[in-house]
C-alpha cells in the first residue's frame, strides 16, 4: 500500500481537498458559472491585533481571527478557540466545514469560526477573562444574534461565553442579547443538554447506523470496544455515553498521554482521577499510553475526538479499528481516508457525527430569541430527530453515488478528461454532497446581488 513521503496537513487545504472530491457527484456545481468557487470561499475575515495587560502590569499583544464562511442560509455559527497553533487557515477550514455541518443538520445557520492566538494552561483566570472581552469589543458589530453567533471550542467554555454575552451586552444595552451567543451557563440562558450535545449528537448516529443497516457486522453496542483520544468535553462525555450504552471503552488519552485496559475501564474512575491529577495517565491497573498510541489500539471504534489531522498516512496503516468516528473537526487527513478505505475500515465524518453541539447551540438561540426554555427530555427529542434525519439523509446519497457511479464517472471524464479517475463514494463523500446541494440550491434561488 503506497503513502506519499510528505503530507499536507494545512487545514484549508484538507478542506479543499473534501470539497473537490464532493463536486464531480453534486448536481450542476461544475461549470454553474462559477458556483463551486463561491461556495467554498469564505464570505469574510477579520484580524484583529489584541492588547491585553497581564497580571504582571506587561501588555502582551495577541492575535485574533473571526471568519464568516457563508451566510445564505442564516447567520454564521461557530466556536471560539483559544490555542497557540490558532491560524488564519486553520480558522477559515473550520469554519467552511461549520458550513456543511449546518446545511446537513438542517439547522438554518452558515458557517463560521473564531480564534485567538494564546496559551490557555498558562494564563491565570483574569487574563483570559480579559482576553476574551478585548476580543469581542475588536470584533464589534461583525457578530451578534442575526450576523455571526459565536459558541465554546478548544479551551473555551460556558465561562468564557458568559463574558462573552457580558461584553457584548454591554456594547449593545436596551436589547435581548443573550442569543448572540450560545454554550452559555444555564442560569444565563444557556440550553439543558448543551454541554453533553456534541458527544450525545455522535452516539445517536452510531446508534441510528446500526439500527438501520449502515454499519454491517455490528448488532449494537453491547460489549463493543471502544478507544477515545482526548478526554476534553467531547471526549469525555463520548466515554461516558458510550459505556453507559453497554460498550466496553478500553483505551482513553489526553495531551499527557493514554491509558488501555483490554476488559474495558471504569469511566467514573477515570473522571475521578483526571479531575485528582490533571490528567488520564497513571491510573492504576491500567496500560500506559503513548500519547498518539490510542489511535493504534485494538477496538471495534475508534472516536478522534482531541484535534484536527491527528490520523494521518503515517499511521492509519496501524489502526486496529473496524469504523473510526470522527468527534474532533479534520482528524483524518484524505491521505487516511485512502488508507482506510482501501483497507475496509468505516469512517463517520465529522460533518455528519458531531453536529450534535451545534444543534443545540440553534435550540439555545431560538429559546434565547422568543425568551422561553425547554426541559431536558424536548431538547433530547429534538435533537435525536436531527441527528437521525442527517444520518438516513447521508445513507441515501450514497446509495444514489454508489448506484449512478459509472455515470457520473462518464460524466466528469468528459468535462476534465486529464484529470485522475473519481473515487469511490463514501460517507464523506456522501455527507458533502447531500451538504452541498443544500448550499447551491439557497444559492440558486437567492441569485447573486445587485
Amino acid at each position: 500500500m503506497s503513502k506519499p513521503a510528505t503530507e499536507d496537513l494545512n487545514l484549508y487545504h484538507i478542506a479543499k481537498a473534501q470539497f473537490d472530491a464532493a463536486v464531480p457527484f453534486t448536481t450542476k456545481l461544475e461549470g454553474w458559472r462559477g458556483l463551486a468557487e463561491w461556495l467554498f470561499r469564505p464570505e469574510r475575515m477579520v484580524e484583529v491585533t489584541l492588547p491585553v495587560e497581564m497580571d504582571d502590569g506587561y501588555v502582551h499583544t495577541f492575535t485574533g481571527y473571526r471568519v464568516l464562511h457563508d451566510s445564505s442560509r442564516g447567520p454564521g455559527k461557530g466556536g471560539i478557540r483559544f490555542h497557540p497553533s490558532v491560524t488564519e487557515d486553520e480558522v477559515t477550514a473550520l469554519a467552511t466545514w461549520m458550513t456543511w455541518k449546518c446545511a446537513l443538520a438542517d439547522v438554518p445557520f452558515g458557517g463560521a469560526k473564531g480564534g485567538v492566538r494564546c496559551d490557555p494552561p498558562t494564563l491565570s483566570v483574569r487574563e483570559k477573562r480579559r482576553i476574551t472581552r478585548r476580543y469581542i469589543a475588536a470584533l464589534g458589530d461583525s457578530i451578534g444574534p442575526h450576523r455571526d453567533i459565536p459558541a465554546p471550542d478548544l479551551y473555551t467554555d460556558a465561562q468564557t461565553m458568559a463574558w462573552v454575552y457580558d461584553t457584548y451586552s454591554m456594547m449593545h444595552p436596551g436589547k435581548n442579547n443573550l442569543a448572540a451567543v450560545t454554550g452559555k451557563p444555564l442560569d444565563l440562558g444557556g440550553s439543558e443538554g448543551r454541554e453533553a450535545a456534541t458527544a450525545t449528537g455522535l452516539l445517536l448516529v452510531i446508534q441510528h447506523l446500526i439500527a438501520v443497516g449502515g454499519l454491517p457486522g455490528f448488532n449494537g453496542l453491547n460489549g463493543v470496544t471502544v478507544a477515545i483520544q482526548g478526554f476534553g468535553n467531547v471526549g469525555n462525555h463520548c466515554a461516558r455515553l458510550f459505556s453507559q450504552a453497554g460498550a466496553a471503552v478500553v483505551a482513553v488519552s489526553d495531551v499527557a498521554g493514554g491509558i488501555f485496559d483490554p476488559n474495558g475501564l471504569d469511566i467514573a474512575r477515570v473522571e475521578v482521577h483526571a479531575k485528582e491529577t490533571g490528567s488520564v495517565v497513571q491510573l492504576p491497573g491500567t496500560k500506559p499510553l503513548a500519547t498518539n498510541e490510542v489511535l493504534e489500539v485494538p477496538c471495534a471504534i475508534l472516536i478522534p475526538a482531541a484535534i484536527e489531522t491527528q490520523i494521518t498516512a503515517e499511521n492509519a496503516p496501524r489502526v486496529q479499528a473496524a469504523v473510526v468516528v470522527e468527534g474532533a473537526n479534520g482528524p483524518t487527513t484524505p491521505g487516511a481516508d485512502e488508507i482506510l478505505q482501501q483497507r475496509g475500515i468505516t469512517v463517520v465524518p465529522d460533518i455528519l457525527a458531531n453536529p450534535g453541539g451545534v444543534v443545540v447551540s440553534y435550540f439555545e438561540w431560538v429559546q434565547n430569541l422568543a425568551n422561553t426554555s425547554w426541559a431536558d427530555e424536548e431538547v433530547a427529542r429534538l435533537l435525536e430527530e436531527k441527528m437521525r434525519r442527517a444520518t438516513d439523509v447521508v445513507l441515501a446519497t450514497r446509495a444514489r453515488l454508489v448506484d449512478g457511479f459509472e455515470r457520473y464517472q462518464a460524466a466528469w471524464a468528459a468535462v476534465r478528461p486529464d484529470d485522475p479517475p473519481l473515487p469511490r463514494p463514501t460517507l464523506r463523500i456522501a455527507a458533502h454532497v447531500a451538504a452541498l446541494e443544500r448550499c447551491r440550491r439557497v444559492a440558486e434561488s437567492r441569485g447573486v446581488w445587485p
